[in-house]
């Protein structure tokens, strides 16, 4: 019987996860029971993906903001800190902020605007028009932007960040002023000190206000880039992907995931003899058109992947092929000049016609993106994402 199903993609329920937890039985025993209750059978290439967050649980990989808030005060010795283009995230930010504030005693707080980077609008570009505003160019002080704008609820969260912001950081005993601009350098006239919250262009950040005169600059990759009195830390992303936990803590992006993704494909290969690829996953990279948030609020969809899972889709387009190549054939003669065509198509199709419209991203991109989706965010109570058939085509 010809095969009907493509791609398959399955929400594992698992245990509630600990700290302490031996995540490669976990994540193992899970697929494994799963697969035998469900009737199917494990596969080379299926891919077993894992949520960061439960990564994180089981290491332990918690600080607190007592923690934050030393090694914020080392780094600029409790002078004026210019904290520069943090995201709008109560889940993401509020703690950090929280934590920089108690290490400082004054911190100028850098917006950009209309949006933050990744989607949050403060307010819409129709209205900057209307103002006649420029983003590129403008600089506004609070009063100013409460001028034009008046008081903005997020439409999802019904936050106003800047009051909601602001009011973190005077609770903690801290004197806070907001700018907005997006030019980095605009800090430097408000204080010599800097730490960029940005998460994929911190490293432009860091350049353009090093070379503007700053004096003390740092990201949050660099805070808890190392453990700091017993404290959880991450060594290649700091505070960037970490998340609130409780009101006094935060949970930062695993650490060191790669031995764990390459023990449980070893122990998957001898359970069943077959070689899953393994990869732990994030955010996922895609955009929300109508909040116009742009998803990935950590530094990686992916920390740690097994080696298969590296490298771009090698795909042809079959509706270019069927209207181009070979568009005076129907029925099984187009079937078959296609199966053709695809197992003959080279090993690198970069520039290719026929491969214009396929996804340029890469394979953890996109996987990441598919698990974030099945798993979603709140009570699916699916951490662990199986997925079968990702790399087949239409000719198996």
């Amino acid at each position: 019987m010809q095969r009907t199903v493509g791609t398959v993609v399955r929400g594992l329920r698992s245990p509630i996860i600990n700290e302490g937890d031996n995540m490669e039985s976990i994540v193992v025993d899970t697929v494994l029971d799963s697969a035998k209750a469900e009737g199917y059978e494990i596969m080379d290439q299926d891919i077993v993906t894992i949520t960061e967050s439960i990564v994180a649980r089981a290491q332990g990989n918690y600080a607190t903001l007592d923690h934050i808030a030393t090694d914020v005060g080392r780094k600029f010795d409790g002078e004026p800190v210019g904290v520069v283009f943090p995201i709008l995230s109560r889940n993401r930010f509020s703690n950090i902020l929280r934590g920089i504030a108690r290490g400082t005693g004054k911190v100028v707080l850098l917006l950009s605007y209309p949006s933050d980077e990744v989607g949050n609008h403060l307010v819409s570009l129709d209205e900057l028009d209307d103002h006649g505003i420029n983003p590129w160019s403008d600089v506004l002080s609070e009063s100013e932007f409460r001028n034009y704008f008046g008081y903005k609820a997020h439409p999802f969260t019904g936050v106003d960040y800047i009051d909601y912001y602001k009011s973190l950081v005077e609770n903690e005993g801290a004197e806070c002023e907001v700018i907005f601009s997006n030019d980095a350098k605009t800090i430097v006239n408000y204080t010599k000190n800097v730490l960029a919250c940005d998460i994929h262009s911190r490293f432009r950040t860091k350049r353009l206000v090093k070379a503007e005169g700053a004096e003390k600059v740092f990201g949050l990759d660099d805070i808890l880039s190392e453990s700091l009195d017993g404290s959880g830390y991450n060594s290649d992303y700091g505070l960037l992907g970490s998340n609130k936990a409780t009101e006094e803590t935060v949970k930062l992006f695993p650490n060191n995931g790669q031995p764990l993704v390459e023990a449980i494909q070893a122990r998957l290969k001898k359970e069943t003899g077959k070689t899953v690829e393994v990869m732990i996953y994030g955010d996922g990279a895609f955009k929300d058109p109508v909040g116009q948030i742009w998803e990935l609020a950590d530094p990686v969809v992916s920390p740690a992947y097994t080696s298969g899972l590296d490298g771009t889709p090698n795909e042809v387009k079959l509706k270019y092929l069927a209207d181009n190549n070979f568009a005076h054939l129907r029925g099984n003669e187009l079937k078959a000049a296609i199966s053709e065509h695809i197992v003959n198509k080279g090993a690198d199709l970069v520039g290719q016609m026929e491969a214009q419209g396929t996804t340029p991203r890469r394979l953890t991109d996109l996987i990441g993106s598919l698990s974030d989706l099945t798993s979603g965010s709140g009570d699916k109570g699916t951490p662990i994402i199986f997925i079968q058939g990702y790399f087949d085509n239409y000719t198996h």
